[in-house]
């Protein structure tokens, strides 16, 4: 794993997007080399600053001091405005703060994550929405109930744990991030079928029904994570911890391999949209290995 990581690092450069004109750079959606600032291209510092821990040399974390500095120094507060962007960046902030020792990093966390949850969280539902299009009741899901993405909130909570992993005792917004992340977890423990997975609109398991990978996966690795480091009661959450795991390791895991029933790219639960044994994705891998890996924690304790 530590070979591909280093290798796919050396092919980007230890980059993001490789625009060298600060005047052009953007943070809307965008796939090109100017939207630098758009937390898409942002996630792979996390990588490159975990392989500057293994091995320090300044040329892995230079591209990411010098994007996150600049972005810092810009007046803009509203860089984060969709959820999965929340689980892009936010663990970069705390990442850069521990290996800076730069407070403003922990400071423009906490500005950021603000303004995010100002557009789309749910103080009722104690969930985000995946973008501030998709707050209920301007929007719905198919039968008129809130529509949280699974997705979307597995994101969301799998970036408060590494938020929560690296953020100093004394942080003085800590307590906010906790409360988020607790509440987050008897949200995600209530939405739960009793398969084991969560369905693409979690609280609409008919807008989309059946299994869907990516985002069991996340939120099965975030209650893992909160019971071995603490957070969270394990004789509440254990339960819905394994199985979100079993669905894993016995429905989305195939025998040749291949992690099944991962929704594509997207930003929404779509009725009707093919979801099966052979829908696959990248990111779905991921957090299938990041759960795995927390599982691996737990057994060990």
């Amino acid at each position: 794993y530590r070979k591909y990581s280093e290798d796919w690092a050396e092919y980007n450069k230890w980059m993001g997007a490789k625009s060298t004109d600060k005047s052009k750079w953007k943070y809307s959606y965008g796939e090109k080399d100017e939207y630098v600032l758009f937390g898409d291209w942002q996630i792979c510092f996390q990588t490159y600053i975990d392989l500057y821990n293994l091995k320090p040399e300044e040329h892995k974390v230079a591209r990411a001091k010098e994007v996150m500095e600049y972005q810092m120094s810009t007046a803009a507060n509203d860089y984060w405005w969709w959820a999965d962007g929340l689980y892009m960046v936010m663990p970069v902030m705390t990442k850069m703060y521990k290996l800076t020792g730069n407070q403003q990093y922990l400071d423009k966390l906490h500005e950021y994550f603000t303004y995010a949850n100002s557009i789309m969280y749910d103080k009722e539902e104690k969930l985000y929405y995946r973008d501030a299009k998709y707050v209920y009741p301007k929007h719905k899901s198919a039968n008129g109930k809130k529509d949280f993405w699974a997705r979307g909130d597995g994101w969301v909570f799998a970036g408060l744990a590494k938020v929560l992993q690296d953020l100093p005792a004394n942080d003085k917004h800590r307590k906010e991030y906790v409360t988020k992340y607790k509440d987050m977890a008897k949200a995600i423990l209530k939405s739960q079928q009793t398969e084991g997975y969560w369905t693409r609109s979690m609280l609409d398991a008919e807008h989309a029904p059946g299994p869907e990978t990516s985002g069991t996966a996340f939120f099965t690795y975030g209650l893992l994570w909160g019971i071995n480091n603490g957070y969270l009661k394990e004789k509440t959450y254990k339960k819905a911890a394994l199985k979100g795991y079993e669905y894993l390791t016995k429905t989305a895991l195939q025998e040749s391999g291949k992690i099944g029933y991962v929704q594509p790219i997207g930003e929404k639960a779509i009725p009707g949209q093919v979801v099966d044994a052979n829908s696959t994705a990248d990111f779905g891998v991921g957090a299938f290995l990041l759960a795995n890996c927390e599982m691996y924690r737990y057994l060990k304790n």
